[in-house]
């Protein structure tokens, strides 16, 4: 990971052949770590999934449940939707509630994070207050992930990271507060576009939300 302290947006830097495209962020990710739990049982997740399929209680049409929980630090449990997917996610041993854009959206950049930041919220708030599995998934109350899902747009090389940083730095001025937070991008050529946001001080939920309202 390549590290740098949160700051206020500026100029963003473009490479010749793709130029203003690197502000054009699609397919983003966002994924809210969970308080780390050694061995923690992931099956309960299989008919509360299946329970959104029949409730829709998202924008997105819900379609199937993938079970991956056998998989090592992989993708966990995952809801397939048409727009996009939601999942308990363990990649890299990194225990987290993930939404997963699949669809392009029409909007800015600002509005594309915040989107995909507030859904994943959504369902962390619903898998917080279910009684089927008390107290296991609870937000770890100051660190996300972001990545972008497009090697096209967004290949992960350091120039495309300066031009998204500018982007990422004003989400996360309103995510955690100006400033107060770190930036750690991940630094290997071969994985998707993807930055670590931790924050200087604990949040629940309720007040991500909150913040993410404007």
């Amino acid at each position: 990971m390549i590290h740098s302290e949160g700051r206020k947006p500026g100029a963003a830097f473009h490479t010749e052949e793709q130029g203003n495209r690197l502000t054009d962020l699609q397919h983003i990710n966002v994924k809210f770590l969970l308080e780390p739990q050694e061995g923690i049982d992931l099956g309960p997740l299989i008919p509360i999934f299946h329970g959104w399929i029949q409730e829709q209680p998202f924008p997105e049409l819900l379609i199937d449940v993938a079970d991956y929980s056998h998989v090592p630090s992989g993708p966990g449990v995952m809801i397939i939707g048409h727009e996009a997917d939601y999942s308990v996610d363990n990649t890299d041993g990194r225990l987290g509630v993930r939404y997963a854009r699949k669809e392009t959206l029409n909007s800015s950049n600002q509005e594309r994070l915040k989107q995909a930041a507030r859904s994943a919220l959504s369902a962390l708030k619903r898998l917080e207050e279910n009684t089927a599995i008390p107290g296991k998934l609870k937000f770890g109350g100051n660190e996300a992930e972001i990545v972008v899902n497009d090697r096209l747009l967004a290949p992960n090389r350091p120039e495309t990271q300066r031009a998204v940083e500018p982007e990422i730095s004003k989400f996360a001025d309103q995510l955690f507060g100006p400033g107060a937070y770190q930036l750690a991008w991940q630094s290997d050529p071969r994985r998707l576009l993807g930055v670590t946001l931790k924050a200087n001080q604990q949040f629940d939920v309720n007040r991500l939300i909150q913040n993410l309202q404007s």
